[in-house]
């Protein structure tokens, strides 16, 4: 819910920076408004009106910018008093009498100051749509005019409203210092029964941004990747978890996971994304690094799974009384593995080498942290018939973008194809990011 008090220190902000008079101009007044449009006042509405604008101007006079309840409530008493004991009475008068855009546009103007020290929102808000409805309203305040209605609105619970004024003001271009505009319409849109504008809210941001080569608002981001995790739909969650990353690489676990979720992915699959989790430092669960040790299987990659596991304990996920064993188990067998390292490269690099070794010395030496070795290897086997050319090709980008060669992790990640193409796509995403980082959009405060 917007701020208690935010939209009421706006909107007095602003009504008060742009007072009607209504009296005669003085010549010198008359002269530098030759240029301007005449103001249009009808005689019924300048005979009421006269009064009431010098009690407003009076009763906000001494209305500080940081204005706090009692502030607002003595520039009420003091207007009621002004105008004979009821303001709220006197500005019905005074709406009922206006006949011209001018005179709307002034009563609109004094019904949205009372409402705002009298603290009745649904009396600003009246002022808030007859300003709008007006015709009078200069370009420049059209925005904030929504802008002030929708919040207005959606304090008063009237959520379709708050959102068709919440989008004017978007669509004006109208930027809320709060930063509060598309979380509140978005909140709106959702609570009106309307999530598909929500959504379609939020992918336009996305777009919008990515056409002008800018980080999307992480807000917009996660909208998105919300809506399409709930339907079950992996391909745009891959798209959006990837964008999430790249441009917020703190969010990395989360877009890991939703994907990971929803491809349920085999095991060797499974752990070259779980892989993108370690790298980008986003392991913070236990399950994460039970998940880790799962997948790598210590049997085969007992170096990685030690690792993983010195790691975890290090870091208070994990304890000696839970995996101490495998642990122990993991580093028996690591001694040998490493003693067959120059065995593997050396067979590995002759002419008549098999894709399997060749594949599989790429595997093992990215598992021990050596990925410009592994990079040698895979690149070697993507040619060789008889491969896994995905595998080969995911594995390839991973070791590049592991020793920072990110142009060339891009074009052998976009290669993949079939069931690895989601997590190729995060890696590409990680690839990316650490190419050219983005200045992220700041993300909008979190609505009280």
């Amino acid at each position: 819910m917007a701020r208690k008090f935010l939209v009421s220190r706006v909107a007095l902000a602003v009504a008060l920076s742009s007072g009607l008079a209504l009296g005669v101009a003085s010549p010198a007044m008359a002269a530098k408004k030759e240029k301007a449009p005449a103001s249009n006042f009808s005689p019924e509405f300048v005979k009421v009106a006269g009064p009431i604008e010098k009690a407003m101007t009076e009763a906000t006079a001494k209305v500080p910018a940081n204005a706090q309840p009692t502030d607002l409530a003595a520039a009420k008493q003091a207007f009621d008093a002004a105008v004979g004991g009821n303001g709220k009475t006197a500005l019905e008068g005074a709406a009922a009498a206006a006949t011209t855009p001018d005179d709307k546009m002034a009563a609109a103007n004094w019904m949205r100051n009372y409402g705002i020290i009298s603290q009745d929102r649904a009396f600003t808000q009246r002022g808030n749509v007859m300003l709008l409805e007006s015709g009078k309203l200069p370009a420049a305040s059209v925005g904030s005019t929504n802008y002030s209605a929708g919040i207005t609105a959606y304090q008063l619970s009237d959520y379709a409203n708050s959102a068709k004024y919440l989008k004017a003001a978007k669509d004006a271009g109208y930027v809320d210092s709060s930063g509060q505009l598309d979380l509140v319409l978005a909140d709106a849109y959702k609570k009106s029964n309307n999530p598909d504008a929500a959504l379609q809210m939020a992918k336009d941001d996305v777009a919008a941004a990515q056409a002008k080569g800018v980080a999307p608002s992480e807000t917009a981001l996660r909208s998105v990747l919300q809506q399409t995790y709930s339907a079950k739909q992996l391909a745009p969650s891959t798209e959006y978890a990837a964008l999430l990353g790249q441009y917020y690489p703190g969010t990395w676990g989360t877009a890991i996971s939703v994907v990971a979720q929803l491809a349920a992915l085999p095991r060797d699959q499974d752990l070259d994304l779980i892989r993108l989790k370690y790298a980008t430092g986003t392991m913070t669960e236990k399950r994460d690094y039970y998940e880790y040790i799962d997948a790598v299987d210590p049997r085969a990659f007992p170096g990685e799974a030690a690792k993983v596991m010195t790691d975890g304990i290090a870091k208070g996920k994990l304890t000696k009384a839970e995996i101490g064993a495998d642990l122990a188990n993991a580093q028996g067998r690591v001694a040998a593995d490493k003693a067959s390292l120059p065995s593997v490269e050396r067979d590995a690099s002759k002419p008549g080498a098999t894709a399997a070794s060749v594949v599989g010395a790429g595997d093992l030496f990215l598992s021990y942290d050596q990925p410009a070795k592994a990079e040698t290897f895979y690149a070697k086997a993507l040619s060789m018939p008889g491969v896994d050319a995905n595998k080969v090709a995911l594995r390839l980008g991973m070791s590049q973008a592991l020793t920072g060669k990110y142009a060339d992790a891009q074009t052998n990640l976009a290669k993949v194809t079939g069931t690895r193409v989601p997590v190729a796509k995060l890696w590409s995403a990680y690839a990316k990011g650490k190419a050219s980082p983005a200045a992220a959009a700041p993300a909008a405060p979190a609505a009280n």
